[in-house]
């Protein structure tokens, strides 16, 4: 059978950023639907793409949003090469807001559909705005991974989502309205940005169940069909992702670093990363020592 459903790895990879070139990928695009937010921003060719229906011809500085299960497809009517830059990414995740506006997930929920803030964008809505130099920031940050490089992404991603909504308010998309709309804090679309900010501290899944306001078996069995992946499996991902940024970043010792992280002692840390990357946290610190010395 053939499923639409696109599992992406936005759980081990929270963030994608990358040139597609069909001289290189596999293309056409068939049409697909994932759970996370997918920018293109149209360099070279002249590319066909369908949305939910619709379809739309990007040429050259023209910019598509994909709405989070959105179902699209990207074809051409001629041989020529295209080329066009993508982002993906959770907008759950992103964090940065002021007192007067609320959440960017929020926003751009009431926008799904909203005549007022279209999904295609031409090069013209941009001409004051460097997209081309944001978008190459988000691939060459997502490539190096260099300190901070997570903070940074996040808010490259913030600039052209903000810079999206002014060109939709100036065409009268009402962004005061999302205020109204009630919260979703406690769902499952949300409650990454919990265990994130939570992963140092004792989690059990049985208590964020509760939060989202379902039984343990119905928590487990959505958060799995809709992540791919167990939410225990994912807290550990979570864990190690930071052991990773500790070892990589900073000279702070094993039980520093496994107290900061959530585990419950040194050995605890060094057997689980061992378990999930095949090296020891001293091994793994070594290696991207030697590689950085390597490339100075």
């Amino acid at each position: 059978m053939n499923y639409l459903f696109e599992e992406g790895n936005i759980l081990t990879s929270p963030f994608e950023a990358f040139f597609f070139d069909t001289k290189y990928n596999v293309f056409p695009i068939k049409a697909h639907w994932h759970y996370f937010m997918e920018i293109i921003f149209m360099i070279k060719g002249t590319a066909i793409i369908s949305c939910n229906s619709e379809e739309y011809v990007l040429e050259s500085g023209d910019l598509i949003l994909f709405h989070p299960q959105s179902v699209h497809s990207i074809f051409t009517n001629s041989h020529q090469q295209l080329k066009y830059a993508v982002l993906k990414f959770d907008i759950n995740t992103l964090r940065l807001n002021s007192s007067y506006t609320p959440k960017l997930s929020s926003i751009f929920k009431y926008a799904v559909d909203n005549p007022t803030a279209p999904i295609f964008l031409s090069s013209q809505a941009f001409k004051d705005f460097p997209l081309d130099n944001l978008f190459n920031s988000c691939i060459e940050e997502v490539k190096n991974k260099d300190y901070g490089y997570d903070i940074r992404f996040q808010a490259l991603i913030s600039s052209l989502l903000i810079e999206i909504l002014r060109i939709w308010r100036r065409r009268g998309f009402d962004t005061t309205n999302t205020a109204l709309m009630p919260s979703n804090s406690d769902s499952l679309y949300t409650i990454l940005q919990y265990i994130d900010e939570h992963s140092h501290e004792s989690l059990r899944v049985e208590a964020l169940a509760e939060m989202c306001h379902m039984s343990y078996s119905y928590f487990a069995k959505k958060f799995h069909e809709l992540y791919g992946q167990s939410c225990k499996d994912y807290i550990e991902f979570i864990r190690i992702s930071k052991v990773k940024d500790l070892l990589l970043f900073t000279s702070f010792d094993l039980n520093y670093i496994s107290q900061e992280t959530g585990f419950a002692d040194c050995s605890h840390l060094i057997r689980t990363f061992k378990k999930k990357t095949g090296v020891t946290p001293k091994q793994f610190r070594m290696q991207h020592l030697i590689d950085k010395q390597g490339e100075n």
